[in-house]
C-alpha cells in the first residue's frame, strides 16, 4: 500500500482554471466570498503537492470527476499555487549552502518552512477560521548562493469552502533565519511580508502575515479578527527580559544607557526621562543594570549588542553603505599622519594645512594636465601621475556649497545667507523686543538684561531707529543665550573647550538678504567686578576685523551644537521614535494609517540605536567633536522642556518664530516676512503637497468624527505616543486633540513632514555646509581677547595664528569631516518622497492610488519649481556669483553625498 506522501501526490484535483484563482472577483475581494463558488467548469489536472504528512488522514480516497458531476457533501481538495520570494543575507550565503546540505539529511517533517493559508471566513461549525493544510517550502535542494532574492513555488491543498485567504501562518523549522519578502497566491492575492522569520527553536509562535488589503478594525474579516489582536500582542511583548537581536518586540524605556559609570564617575551620565530631566522615550532593550548605578543600564557590548526589533535593522545595502563610509573616513584620516602633522591637539599653523586636506579642484587639475610639456620623459610623467593620484586618495572631496575666499573666513553676506539656506535654517527668529531678555533665573545666572544697546546697531539700520526697524520686521536674531549659559562653567572647565552664550542680530536689507550687525558674548557671573557680557560689532580696523571673525566663529560653533543636538537629534530623531514604537504596538499592519506611515518609519529605530551607542554616548562622537562635551544630552533635555508637537508643523513653526504671519490670500495661507527664505519657500511646497495627500487619504477612511472615535487602534496609538512615549510632558495643554478627521490630518501631516523634509533639510547638507571647519567650527579652544587679557599682546602680534589656534586640531577636523560625510550620504536603497513602492496595497481602492499618483506628480513639480528658483537672479540667497543653489529640499537624489534628496524617513 502506498504511503501517505505518495497518496497525497496522486490525489490532486484542480477545480478552477489555473490563470484565475478568484473567478469574477474583479480584484475586489469580499470576505465572505468562496474561492470556488463562481467557477463553473471543473478540470481534473493532477499536481504535485507537498504538505505536512500529518495533515491528511491515511484513508484519503481518490475522487474522479468530470465537468458535470455534482460536488459531494465532503468538500473537495484543490491544489493552489503560490510564489514565495525570499532574500538571502549576502554574508551568509555560503554558510546557508553548507547548512542546507547538512540539513537535507533530515526528513520533511523536521526541516523546511511551513506555510498555512487562513481564510477571511470562519467555519460555522467550530467558529474558527478556515485553514488550508500546511505546505512545505524547502529550498535546500535548489539553493542559489549567487542570488540575493529567489522565488520558490509552493502548493497548498485547500478545500472548496476555504474562501478568500486573508492571512498566512509561517513556521521556520530550519536552523537559521531568513527574510520573507512576499507571497502571491495564484497571482491574485498578495502578501507583502518584508520580515525576518526566526527559527522555531528560538521563537516557537507562528508568524502571521496578512494580505495587502487595508482594513479598519471594525471592517476586519471575521476570520482575521483574533489573528489581528494576536499579532499586536506579540509585538508589544511583556516588558520583561533582555531583548535579543532576533526579537521583534516594541517597548519603551528612558535614556539610561548613555553612560558607563562602572568605568568611573567621569563616565557616568544623567538619566534622561523623568521629572528632573524630561525626555522622549526610546526603545527598551532590557539590558541589566550597572554595578555602580542600579538605575543605569550597562552599555551594549559583544555579548549584549544594541537591540532594535529585527525588522527595523538596516538592510544589506544600507549597512554596507555605512560601513563603506566608515572605511572611507579611516583612509581620509591617514592623510595628516602621512604629512607628519600633529595628532596630539597642537594648533594649526596655516590655512594651507586645512586646504591641503581636500582634493584639488577638478578644473585646476585639468588645467595642469593641459599645461604639461609633451617633452616630459614618460617615466617621470608616470611617477608624477602616481604621486598625484596617491596623495588625492587620502584626501576629502571639497565641499561644493560653502564658498572659500582668500581670507578663508566666513564672509558676512555668506553668514546671513547660510542662516536662511544652510545646515540649520530652523533657529532664526524675528526680534520682537530690544534689547533681548533672558528667561533664566537671575538669582542663578545673573541679570536678564542684554548688554546690547541701541548705539551698537543704530548705524546699520539704514537710517531707521531700532523701534522702527522692529515695526518694519527688519531685525532678526539667533539667540543661544539661554540654551548655553547654564552649561558654560562645565564646558569652559575643559582646557581645550571655550564657549560663550551667544546672540547675533541680523538686519534684513532691501535686497532681501541678512546682514550681521552685532554679536553679544556672555559668560556666567564669576566676579562682580569683571563684566560677563561683551558686544562686538562689524569691524572698523585690522584689530576689530579679527575680533569680529572670532566672534562669528563662536556663534557658528554654538549654532553647530544647537543644530546637531536640538534641531536635528531632538526634534527629529528622538521625538519621532515614540510615535514609531506606539504605531507598531497598536496599529495593525492591516490598518490604513499604519500602511500610510510605514515608509516614513523605515530605519529610524536602527539609526537612533546606533546614535545612542556611538554618537551621543559618553565619550562618543558628539562629546569628542562639539563644544558641549559631557553636557551635550542635558542641553537637549533642557530644550525638550520647550518642545511642542503642535509647533512642529512648518506653518506653525514659521509663525512661532515670527518669520511668517497668517494670510489667507497667500498660496499657503502664510506671508513670509523674509520673502527669500529658501528653506521656508521650498518647504511650504512640500508641506502643502503632503497635507493634500493626507487629507485625501484620511477622508477616504474616516468620513466623520464618529469614525475617528470608533477606531480603538488609532486612539490607542495616539494616546500611548503621548502618555508613554512623551510621558514627561503628557499633561501639557497644547497637545492636539484627536477627535475629528481634520485633527488626524494635522497630526499625520506633521509626522510625515518631520520624518521626511524637516530631517532632510537638517541632515543631508552637513558635509557640504560643515565640511570646511574655519567657516563653521564645531567647537572653539580660545575666547575672544580684549585689551585686559594676558593673551591680548599675542593676539595683536599674530591675529591669524590666534584664530587658527582657536580651531580644533587637524586630527579632530578630519575626524569631524569623516563623520559629516557619513551622515550626509544617501544609500543606493534610499526611498524618496513621492516614490511609493506598495501601491498594489490599494488595488481595489482607485481613489487612494490616484491620491498617491497626484502626490508623485506634485513632487516632480516641486523639483522643477526649486530648480527654477535656483536660477532666479532676484533670489540672492540661492542664486548669484559664487552663491550655491539651495537643493536640500529637492525631492529626488542619487546615492552618495549629493546635498539634495528628501527620503521618506529618518534613515541616517
Amino acid at each position: 500500500m502506498a504511503g501517505t506522501k505518495e497518496i497525497l501526490c496522486s490525489t490532486k484535483v484542480d477545480m478552477f482554471p489555473s490563470k484565475s484563482l478568484l473567478c469574477q472577483q474583479n480584484n475586489n475581494l469580499s470576505p465572505s466570498t468562496s474561492l470556488f463558488n463562481s467557477c463553473k467548469r471543473r478540470v481534473v489536472q493532477p499536481r504535485k503537492v507537498v504538505v505536512a504528512a500529518s495533515a491528511v488522514s491515511m484513508t484519503t480516497q481518490l475522487i474522479e470527476l468530470d465537468s458535470v458531476m455534482a460536488i459531494p457533501e465532503t468538500p473537495l481538495q484543490f491544489a493552489v499555487r503560490a510564489q514565495v520570494t525570499v532574500k538571502y543575507d549576502a554574508k551568509e550565503n555560503m554558510k546557508d549552502m553548507m547548512f542546507h546540505w547538512w540539513d537535507s539529511s533530515k526528513n520533511d517533517a523536521q526541516r523546511g518552512v511551513f506555510l498555512q493559508l487562513v481564510s477571511n471566513d470562519v467555519d460555522p461549525r467550530t467558529g474558527e477560521p478556515r485553514v488550508s493544510m500546511e505546505a512545505i517550502l524547502d529550498w535546500s535542494r535548489d539553493l542559489n548562493i549567487n542570488a540575493d532574492k529567489v522565488s520558490h513555488e509552493v502548493q497548498f491543498l485547500v478545500d472548496s469552502k476555504l474562501g478568500v485567504p486573508g492571512a498566512i501562518l509561517v513556521r521556520n523549522k530550519n536552523q537559521k533565519e531568513f527574510y520573507l519578502e512576499s507571497i502571491t497566491i495564484e497571482g491574485l492575492v498578495h502578501f507583502k511580508c518584508h520580515s525576518w522569520i526566526q527559527p522555531e527553536k528560538l521563537h516557537p509562535e507562528k508568524r502571521i502575515f496578512f494580505s495587502d488589503k487595508a482594513y479598519l478594525p471594525s471592517e476586519t474579516p471575521i476570520g482575521l479578527k483574533e489573528l489581528r489582536k494576536r499579532e499586536l500582542r506579540q509585538l508589544r511583548g511583556n516588558g520583561e527580559g533582555v531583548r535579543v537581536l532576533s526579537d521583534r518586540v516594541y517597548d519603551y524605556d528612558v535614556y539610561n544607557d548613555l553612560g558607563h559609570p562602572d568605568k568611573g564617575p567621569e563616565f557616568a551620565r544623567p538619566i534622561l526621562g523623568g521629572q528632573h530631566r524630561p525626555y522622549p522615550r526610546r526603545c527598551r532593550t532590557g539590558r541589566p543594570s550597572t554595578k555602580s548605578d542600579p538605575k543605569a543600564e550597562v552599555p551594549a557590548n559583544e555579548s549584549m549588542p544594541m537591540y532594535v526589533p529585527r525588522d527595523e535593522a538596516f538592510g544589506d545595502v544600507k549597512r554596507q553603505t555605512v560601513d563603506a563610509g566608515s572605511w572611507k573616513g579611516m583612509v581620509n584620516n591617514i592623510f595628516p599622519y602621512l604629512k607628519d602633522y600633529s595628532t596630539a591637539g597642537e594648533a594649526i599653523n596655516s590655512f594651507s594645512e586645512i586646504n591641503e586636506l581636500y582634493k584639488k579642484n577638478p578644473s585646476n587639475a585639468s588645467h595642469q594636465k593641459k599645461s604639461r610639456k609633451t617633452t616630459d620623459f614618460p617615466i617621470k610623467l608616470i611617477n608624477k601621475m602616481i604621486k598625484d593620484s596617491t596623495s588625492d586618495a587620502f584626501k576629502f572631496d571639497p565641499p561644493n556649497i560653502v564658498s572659500r575666499d582668500a581670507s578663508c573666513c566666513l564672509r558676512d553676506d555668506e553668514f546671513g545667507r547660510l542662516t536662511l539656506a544652510g545646515m540649520n535654517p530652523l533657529s532664526i527668529e524675528r526680534l520682537k523686543v530690544f534689547p533681548p531678555v533672558s528667561k533664566l533665573d537671575p538669582s542663578i545666572y545673573g541679570p536678564q538684561e542684554s548688554a546690547l544697546k541701541e548705539e551698537d546697531i543704530i548705524c546699520h539700520l539704514d537710517g531707521m531707529s531700532v523701534q522702527k526697524a522692529i515695526e518694519e520686521n527688519k531685525l532678526y536674531i539667533l539667540d543661544y543665550h539661554d540654551a548655553y549659559l547654564p552649561f558654560l562653567n562645565s564646558i569652559n572647565a575643559h582646557p581645550d573647550r571655550k564657549a560663550y552664550a551667544t546672540r547675533i542680530i541680523f538686519f534684513l536689507t532691501q535686497m532681501g538678504t541678512l546682514k550681521p550687525i552685532a554679536i553679544e558674548l556672555s559668560l556666567p557671573p564669576m566676579n562682580p567686578f569683571v563684566p560677563t557680557k561683551q558686544v562686538i560689532t562689524p569691524p572698523v580696523d585690522a584689530t576689530t576685523f579679527w575680533q569680529w571673525q572670532l566672534a562669528k566663529a563662536h556663534v557658528c560653533s554654538n549654532d553647530s551644537g544647537a543644530h546637531e543636538l536640538i534641531q536635528h537629534w531632538l526634534r527629529t530623531h528622538a521625538c519621532m521614535e515614540p510615535f514609531i514604537i506606539a504605531a507598531h504596538r497598536h496599529l495593525s499592519v492591516m490598518h490604513p494609517i499604519h500602511k500610510l506611515l510605514h515608509p516614513h518609519m523605515r530605519y529610524t529605530m536602527d539609526i537612533n540605536a546606533r546614535a545612542r551607542e556611538l554618537l551621543i554616548s559618553t565619550r562618543g562622537i558628539i562629546e569628542s567633536l562639539f563644544s558641549t562635551k559631557e553636557c551635550s544630552m542635558e542641553i537637549t533635555s533642557f530644550a525638550y522642556k520647550n518642545w511642542r508637537f503642535d509647533m512642529e508643523s512648518l506653518p506653525n513653526d514659521l509663525i512661532r518664530r515670527g518669520i511668517a504671519v497668517p494670510d489667507p490670500t497667500e498660496p499657503h495661507g502664510l506671508k513670509l516676512l523674509i520673502e527669500d527664505y529658501p528653506y521656508a519657500n521650498d518647504g511650504l511646497l512640500i508641506w502643502s503637497a503632503i497635507e493634500k495627500l493626507v487629507r485625501d487619504y484620511v477622508k477616504y477612511y474616516y468620513p466623520d468624527a464618529s469614525s475617528i472615535r470608533s477606531d480603538p487602534e488609532l486612539n490607542e496609538w495616539y494616546y500611548e505616543s503621548i502618555h508613554v512615549g512623551h510621558a514627561d510632558i503628557r499633561h501639557e495643554s497644547w497637545w492636539p486633540r484627536l477627535s475629528t478627521p481634520e485633527d488626524l490630518v494635522s497630526i499625520l501631516t506633521t509626522l510625515i513632514w518631520i520624518a521626511s523634509a524637516e530631517h532632510a533639510a537638517l541632515n543631508f547638507g552637513q558635509y557640504n555646509y560643515g565640511g570646511y571647519v574655519p567657516v563653521r567650527p564645531s567647537y572653539m579652544r580660545r575666547l575672544v581677547p580684549n585689551e585686559h587679557d594676558p593673551e591680548y599682546a599675542n593676539f595683536l602680534a599674530d591675529p591669524e595664528g590666534y584664530f587658527l589656534s582657536s580651531l580644533p586640531s587637524l586630527r579632530e577636523i578630519t575626524f569631524l569631516m569623516s563623520v559629516l560625510d557619513i551622515l550626509s550620504t544617501h544609500s543606493p536603497d534610499e526611498e524618496y518622497l513621492g516614490d511609493r513602492k506598495d501601491l498594489s496595497t490599494w488595488t481595489g481602492d482607485p481613489e487612494i492610488i490616484e491620491a498617491f499618483y497626484r502626490f508623485s506628480m506634485d513632487m516632480r513639480m516641486v523639483e522643477k519649481e526649486i530648480q527654477k528658483r535656483n536660477a532666479n537672479p532676484k533670489l540672492r540667497n540661492r542664486c548669484g556669483a559664487g552663491v550655491s543653489p539651495y537643493d536640500l529640499l529637492l525631492p529626488s537624489s542619487g546615492p552618495g553625498v549629493t546635498g539634495k534628496g528628501v527620503p521618506n524617513s529618518i534613515s541616517i
